[in-house]
């Protein structure tokens, strides 16, 4: 007998956690926080509603937030197991929760100093000591390669695109396949290969982020270089907020490709994001993993300013000349973006792209749906920029690429569950699973257990 927990991304994107008992051996799929709605952050603050001391094994699809912030609470929790994932993965966790700890301890320092958060003090929602001890727990696995968990239990990580080191999990269980999907990327990615579609589940956990819709065929290059002579012409700022892993690099490689060809001028290009710095350190230790030659990583560098200083970050907002500054987060849920915002949000001259999905609640959403203000570190702070949206840079597949990654799937799986979605997307991609393959959908709800087998 199994049992899954749906512990987060149920109707919603982000959080993802789903417990998974089998006899004597529990297992966790991806450990991750959310992002977004205060009713969603909060959760984070809770104990889970499983024995966590129990859990053998944790296993990470990706070393995104959502699928790992939460790994340093688990400890405190009573977790001593193994925290499983590919070698970039890991990787890219580390760095991940070292940068997300000291941001949560800088920015509870700052309520605390500025009395503009309700708690009493203000906590980080984990500490840099709490992170060192969840990559401790950290073990490699290869790809594509059955690993023995349990009595018969076995998982395989295969390649799934969307950021380095990607997969979706196979756990074979009594015979019976259950593959979590984890985030699907894209196909004709620059960065990465196309992922690999599985061809067996009896029970498929698929992701619907982008379930209700298909990417926009928009011309990045040529929206870049609009933008790009206008803040020129305008003498002004273009504010990139990024994900530090895949989007920055992405970002990097198509502005460096756009200078080469002489399609841009010179404009200064600032890269204010240490994490995304360190991650591209990553993309060097794992040249396997993804499509960048060398030398183009070299020209990358030498072209554009990395800023690593919280000093430095000053020195790029005083410096007066019109420029490009791409910078963590890419949600505009915290990081180093904020500073820039907090002195250029109110200039008619300050470009604001966005690149990539924008969860419900977060500043990059508002942003989105064009607010007037948005509060940062606990001040409002009025909106003149202009917002654009480059909504076909998303790491995440849309709805056709999603159809087309259960393509491959030769048997019809018992159940198929929908999971890191908002419930609109969800429903819409329910129905065309439906209607495309006539399989059972089911949408479960936040903390439902289901029994299988």
């Amino acid at each position: 007998m199994v049992s899954v927990r749906f512990l987060g991304a149920a109707r919603t994107v982000t959080g993802s956690k789903f417990h998974v008992s089998v006899d004597d051996t529990d297992l966790m799929v991806d450990c991750g926080m959310f992002q977004g709605l205060k009713a969603l952050r909060e959760e984070n603050w809770k104990s889970l509603s499983v024995e966590v001391p129990n859990l053998k094994h944790i296993l990470l699809t990706h070393g995104h937030l959502d699928h790992t912030g939460y790994l340093p609470r688990m400890l405190n929790q009573g977790f001593k197991g193994s925290v499983l994932g590919t070698a970039p993965t890991l990787a890219i966790a580390e760095i991940i929760l070292r940068d997300s700890a000291e941001i949560h301890e800088e920015e509870a320092e700052k309520a605390n100093k500025g009395g503009y958060s309700k708690h009493q003090p203000a906590l980080p929602f984990f500490t840099r000591e709490e992170a060192e001890a969840a990559v401790k727990l950290f073990r490699a696995v290869p790809l594509d390669e059955w690993q023995e968990l349990g009595e018969d239990i076995s998982v395989k990580w295969s390649y799934n695109g969307h950021i380095i080191g990607a997969t979706y999990i196979t756990i074979r269980i009594g015979g019976k396949h259950f593959v979590f999907s984890g985030d699907i990327g894209r196909r004709d990615d620059l960065l990465l290969r196309d992922p690999e579609r599985p061809r067996w589940a009896d029970y498929l956990f698929m992701e619907s982020t982008y379930g209700d819709r298909l990417h926009p065929e928009e011309e990045v290059e040529n929206t870049l270089i609009t933008l790009i002579h206008r803040t020129i012409e305008e003498r002004g700022t273009l504010l990139i907020p990024s994900f530090a892993v895949e989007r920055l690099q992405l970002l990097m490689l198509i502005l460096w490709k756009l200078y080469r060809k002489n399609n841009i001028p010179g404009i200064p290009i600032f890269v204010d994001s240490p994490m995304g710095a360190d991650v591209l350190g990553v993309f060097r230790d794992f040249p396997s993993w993804h499509k960048i030659p060398e030398a183009d990583f070299r020209a990358m560098f030498k072209h554009m300013t990395l800023v690593s200083s919280y000093r430095d970050t000053w020195r790029t907002i005083d410096d007066p000349r019109p420029k490009i500054v791409i910078a963590g987060s890419g949600m505009v849920t915290g990081g180093r973006i904020l500073t820039y915002l907090t002195r250029t949000l109110d200039k008619k001259n300050t470009t604001v792209l966005l690149v990539g999905y924008q969860a419900e609640g977060t500043r990059g959403r508002k942003l989105l749906e064009g607010k007037k203000s948005l509060r940062i570190f606990g001040k409002d702070y009025r909106v003149e920029a202009e917002v654009v949206h480059l909504e076909s840079l998303s790491a995440h597949a849309d709805q056709g690429e999603l159809l087309e990654w259960l393509g491959d799937i030769r048997n019809i799986p018992e159940q198929v569950f929908l999971i890191h979605g908002e419930e609109p997307a969800m429903a819409v991609f329910k129905s065309k699973i439906e209607d495309c393959y006539g399989w059972s959908v089911s949408i479960p709800c936040q903390d439902e257990a289901v029994t299988l087998i």
